[in-house]
């Protein structure tokens, strides 16, 4: 029986056919995993760029440690000025201290004294604004070896510090210890009220000071002097009389004192400044 040579029939496969969803995910998963690459590479670009920013600025300030960048060329000079002035008001403290078991008495009775006070200096046209009070209360007191520390009161004080602006009254006004029992009077302190003025003066006279030494420098070294690169000024230290102390019997019975000498201040002003030295 003869043998068949013929090759068999296959039927070809179909290609299978891709969904219209698959399709879109596919697109979708690809678009994704290209914006990732490039955000990638711009961070790494960026990253490159900031490390080699660093390692050129360390190598700078390596280089130059321990060199000025430029030499200034300048030179500085001190002014010195002083003005004087009279001293036009006068500083007191008159006070009242008391002690009683009562508090509330104690109270009571340095106010009395202090009322008088005020009211006097009310007549003598003293001001509100001139005048400062210090009120304390505090327990006293009184240690012995047999009783130990023992309470004695409450002790109250009353600071009052004047100013007085009108000298001829500085008598009257001391005068009015003695004449309500205060125990306390701290003298005079003689000052200038308002030195702004002086201080602008002194800093007139310290900086023309500086100035003819600048010039006188420059001069005798041989350079031109420029601009004026800093300055720096401060005050310096007063000449005053000191303070004269008033024992109470002094103002005993309201006399005060006769006459009394208010003095004067020196105000300096000290002051530094550079000038630029031109090539």
């Amino acid at each position: 029986m003869p043998v068949s040579t013929k090759t068999p029939f296959i039927a070809p496969v179909a290609k299978k056919e891709c969904c219209s969803s698959e399709l879109e995910n596919h697109n979708h998963s690809c678009f994704g995993k290209k914006l990732i690459k490039t955000l990638v590479g711009i961070l790494l670009v960026y990253i490159i760029v900031f490390v080699g920013t660093e390692i050129r600025n360390n190598g700078k300030k390596y280089f130059y440690i321990g060199k000025a960048d430029k030499m200034e060329r300048t030179i500085v000079v001190s002014g010195y000025g002083k003005v004087n002035g009279n001293n036009d008001i006068a500083v007191t403290t008159i006070g009242y201290s008391n002690t009683d078991k009562d508090v509330a008495k104690a109270q009571i009775d340095n106010k009395k004294v202090m009322d008088q006070i005020m009211s006097d200096l009310k007549v003598l046209s003293v001001s509100d604004k001139d005048l400062q009070s210090n009120y304390t209360i505090y327990p006293d007191y009184n240690y012995t070896q047999q009783k130990g520390q023992e309470l004695i009161g409450y002790k109250v004080s009353n600071q009052l510090t004047i100013k007085i602006r009108d000298l001829s009254k500085i008598p009257q006004i001391l005068g009015l210890a003695g004449k309500y029992g205060a125990t306390e009077v701290n003298g005079l302190n003689f000052t200038i009220d308002d030195p702004d003025n002086l201080k602008m003066d002194a800093r007139a006279k310290a900086l023309s000071d500086a100035k003819i030494k600048a010039q006188y420098l420059s001069e005798k070294l041989g350079v031109n002097l420029g601009s004026v690169v800093s300055f720096n000024e401060y005050e310096g230290s007063n000449d005053t009389y000191p303070m004269k102390s008033m024992s109470l019997g002094t103002a005993e019975g309201g006399g005060g004192p006769e006459s009394v000498s208010s003095g004067s201040k020196d105000v300096v002003m000290n002051v530094s400044v550079t000038y630029e030295i031109l090539p």
